[in-house]
């Protein structure tokens, strides 16, 4: 008769291996759910700014074509093509980019969302006003910011 062995379970090393291969997959899962946390908060804050953006676009087009809130009120984009060629004769973008409190036309806070909009006229075609809408946020410590252009005709 011979002398047989039966081996029954797992043998230690088995067991530890097992362990460091679902203990990297568990870390794997875990960092891919951090990261799409991080995915989420971002794009969170860019629809909430682009809802801010799009609210204030709505807002600004029910008004009056020669309401104060649609002047350009640093002049910065108001007669700059005097030449008409379709570019800033002061070599910036009519005034439209300006996106602190400073140097934009217009500005409003919304919670942690500042809202500017800046008004170049006559820019595009005669008897219409250009509106950029400026959002922007902090969002783990960078700037972010969502943009909206408009035209605003004259309605006479």
């Amino acid at each position: 008769m011979k002398n047989e062995r039966k081996e029954t379970g797992f043998t230690i090393v088995e067991l530890m291996v097992a362990i460091v291969v679902f203990s990297i997959g568990l870390l794997a899962v875990s960092s891919m759910q951090v990261g799409a946390i991080k995915c989420n908060s971002t794009a969170n804050g860019i629809t909430e700014g682009a809802t801010w953006a799009e609210s204030q676009v709505e807002r600004l087009i029910t008004l009056a074509y020669d309401d104060p809130e649609l002047t350009d009120t640093d002049g910065d984009g108001t007669d700059e093509d005097a030449d008409n060629d379709g570019d800033d004769d002061d070599g910036g973008n009519f005034g439209l980019d300006d996106d602190d409190t400073a140097t934009a036309d217009n500005f409003l806070t919304q919670e942690e969302y500042t809202v500017y909009w800046n008004v170049a006229e006559n820019v595009i075609i005669n008897n219409t006003k250009a509106v950029n809408i400026i959002v922007t946020w902090t969002e783990l410590g960078a700037q972010k910011s969502v943009t909206i252009h408009r035209v605003v005709p004259r309605i006479t």
